[in-house]
């Protein structure tokens, strides 16, 4: 390929190559719709995360990894996160350079990387990633067979970062709200041979008849998330430059490559351990920030000053953090996973619970939030109740008000008195555009076509017989139509419970007429069993899938917890079932891996004695003893749990091993644990080393008080 303007070739030499400062492209634009109508009055990387604008996890991460030179494209808003940016600690730090390039004319990612490439400011391999991630992952190792790979074939021009996630089986998406994608990798190398993230799920078929000519070994994942951080060699902007018809980076650029059999570009993978996502949507705006409160993306959480623009917050006991001058009165309450931001008071009675509260916020008297997440300088009058919602700057929600799963309130809204909000309801002072092309059009509109109206105009009723009582602003409807049947996909609330059964009821007809279909089909069209793949060493074989189904099932069990009070066992049994569909486990699996997540739950208590953290484990059983004996049927399950038990107190949770006994005792009491589940445990570690046989022994005095229990009630009879 001739070498374009704007691009220089660099040496195969090693010094070169490790001389050269690392870059960074950062886009500033989604270049999508999904958080209309918020964009269209603030860029999407400065909306808050956690009280902390998006962009600064982004930044931060960069900087961690050594990042020397970012280019920060904008494009919507551009002015503003110009204006940000050049105010914040980035515009002066040291050994780390951000630098802005702002194009108007620009549609997508595509368009935005060309313009890169017209600046002539990219002169090696540099990191491709969105303003919205939030991630701790180290690159050194990825870099490094980047680099190793491109000394090879300098046809090498990109290199994915991927990580495991389970999708649902049910909805087809990932926690984050993201869809399944199907991707095909090459054992051996990590090349990437097949991607498909839009597959049409219904026939429950993709067609990967070109890859199977060869007859070179490829392993097809439906477990593993995009995210969205790509190594890129500069041919990346060259390819750019020669096919203006790529525009999104995955269904154009990534699809394209992969099927050119002329220039045979080649992509490859590498899958990380650590933490890394993309708000790409409100789904994923609400299951990253309980990530970062749970403090899976550390350092990078509220309590660590990771960035001047990070506000100073402590830690308190179950996730509670609270920034400075926090008024709350001693009748309110904040529960667990909460963050309640600085000058923000609390009133009388009111319960807060699992949300996120900004700065300056005026929260009245028996009010009650639940899952919500409540920007800066919004006032709540008393007796509201807020469930799952976005409520943006300045908002103002009146006395009484009702706000139900899935509302989002734009900007300075006012909700009027006991104004009910219907669910998945999105409210704006600015009037939705009459004509919204498609998902890829531009994530804003032309200051001189967004008109916000006075209050006065932009006058909503609600849908009762109080006719007199108004709020303030448009409600925008989720497509043209003004469906909103499918928005529960990408909301913060938690997916209906009826949704799921018949999602469920869909699954199980479409795997009965695939079962009846796969029938007819002749041996010879069989492939293997990824067990049976030869050289199948990607690392599927030293992945630990027990793990894997244990941190899905723990995922789901604590999104139901934050979801208090009134926890819906139900839909965690019916979450759980999926994902024993998915992982094609047991009962008894599923009852040790229910049992460790239920476990957990004791560790978030404060407690400074033994007799204390028994005292907290005791209640914890007590409230969840229900839901584990719905998975605890047999025997054998019950001496699952009592093994899971046994592995915590020696290796994950060791703060349980002095209070061993007293915990089995207590499952006993509760029928979790039977009598012979216990005796057959401790029979079986009879011929076991000593090491294996610590808690038997401390637990001696109480199993033969069981052996010689029922010998007692024979004597008295």
């Amino acid at each position: 390929m001739v070498q374009k303007k704007g691009s220089r070739v660099l040496s195969d030499d090693t010094d070169d190559i490790a001389r050269m400062k690392l870059q960074a492209v950062l886009l500033a634009d989604s270049f999508t719709m999904k958080f209309h109508p918020i964009t269209l009055e603030r860029p999407k990387v400065l909306l808050p995360l956690v009280n902390v604008p998006m962009i600064e996890y982004s930044l931060a991460w960069l900087e961690s990894v050594e990042v020397e030179e970012v280019f920060v494209f904008c494009c919507s808003h551009s002015q503003k996160v110009k204006e940000y940016l050049e105010k914040s600690k980035w515009s002066k730090a040291p050994n780390f350079s951000v630098i802005t390039i702002e194009s108007h004319d620009s549609t997508s990612a595509g368009d935005a990387l060309r313009t890169i490439y017209n600046q002539g400011v990219i002169h090696g391999d540099f990191i491709l990633v969105s303003g919205d991630t939030v991630s701790n992952a180290c690159l050194r190792k990825a870099l490094q067979e980047h680099k190793d790979r491109r000394k090879k074939d300098p046809n090498a021009v990109m290199t994915m970062l991927i990580t495991h996630s389970k999708p649902s089986s049910l909805t087809h998406q990932t926690l984050i709200g993201t869809d399944e994608v199907f991707m095909a990798i090459e054992p051996k190398t990590k090349q990437l041979l097949y991607y498909e993230d839009k597959a049409n799920l219904s026939k429950g078929i993709l067609s990967l008849d070109h890859l199977l000519v060869s007859g070179s070994p490829l392993n097809l994942h439906n477990n593993r998330q995009d995210c969205y951080i790509d190594i890129c060699s500069q041919e990346v902007l060259s390819i750019l430059i020669d096919n203006f018809d790529y525009q999104h980076i995955r269904r154009h650029f990534v699809k394209g490559l992969l099927v050119d059999d002329i220039m045979e570009y080649k992509i490859f993978t590498h899958e990380i351990s650590s933490y890394a996502a993309r708000v790409d949507n409100f789904r994923s705006y609400d299951t990253i920030s309980k990530d970062i409160i749970q403090r899976w993306t550390y350092p990078f959480v509220p309590n660590v000053h990771f960035s001047e623009n990070c506000p100073h917050s402590v830690l308190e006991r179950q996730g509670i953090y609270k920034e400075l001058d926090v008024r709350q009165s001693h009748t309110a309450k904040v529960e667990a996973f909460t963050v309640v931001g600085k000058d923000t008071s609390i009133g009388h009675n009111t319960k807060i619970s699992n949300s996120v509260i900004g700065q300056g916020c005026i929260i009245g008297h028996n009010v009650l939030i639940k899952g919500c997440y409540i920007w800066g300088n919004v006032t709540i009058e008393d007796n509201c109740k807020l469930s799952y919602a976005i409520v943006c700057d300045e908002a103002h929600v009146s006395e009484g008000a009702v706000l139900e799963p899935g509302v989002i309130l734009s900007y300075k809204v006012v909700v009027g008195k006991q104004l009910v909000v219907p669910a998945y309801s999105i409210i704006s002072l600015c009037p939705q555009p009459s004509q919204l092309d498609s998902d890829e059009e531009l994530e804003y509109v032309d200051s001189n076509a967004v008109v916000i109206e006075s209050p006065s105009k932009a006058e909503f009723e609600p849908d009762c017989s109080k006719a007199s009582i108004f709020g303030h602003g448009y409600i925008w409807s989720h497509t043209d139509g003004g469906v909103r049947e499918e928005f529960w996909r990408q909301s913060v609330a938690p997916i209906p419970l009826e949704k799921l059964e018949e999602l469920s009821c869909i699954m199980h007809a479409v795997e009965s007429d695939l079962n009846q279909d796969f029938d007819s089909l002749p041996v010879s069209g069989e492939l293997q069993h990824d067990s049976e793949c030869i050289d199948c060493d990607d690392g599927d074989a030293d992945y630990d899938l027990d793990n894997d189904f244990e941190k899905e099932v723990e995922a789901t069990f604590l999104r139901a917890v934050n979801e208090v009070p009134g926890v819906n066992e139900d839909h965690v049994i019916l979450e759980v079932n999926s994902l024993k569909l998915s992982f094609n486990v047991s009962y008894a699996d599923c009852a040790g891996a229910l049992f460790l997540a239920v476990m957990k739950l004791a560790l978030l208590d404060n407690h400074s004695t033994n007799k204390e953290f028994l005292a907290s484990t005791n209640r914890v059983i007590s409230r969840w003893k229900d839901l584990l004996k719905h998975y605890v049927k047999t025997v054998d399950d019950e001496i699952e749990v009592i093994m899971k038990f046994e592995e915590m107190c020696s290796e994950s949770t060791k703060e349980f091993s002095p209070i061993f006994t007293s915990v089995l005792d207590r499952l006993y009491s509760e029928d979790i644990a039977s009598e012979d589940a216990i005796l057959t445990w401790a029979s079986e570690k009879e011929g076991a080393d000593e090491s294996d046989k610590v808690f038997v022994n401390q637990a001696s005095t109480f199993i033969q008080w069981l052996k010689e229990a029922p010998e007692e009630d024979e004597e008295d009879d």
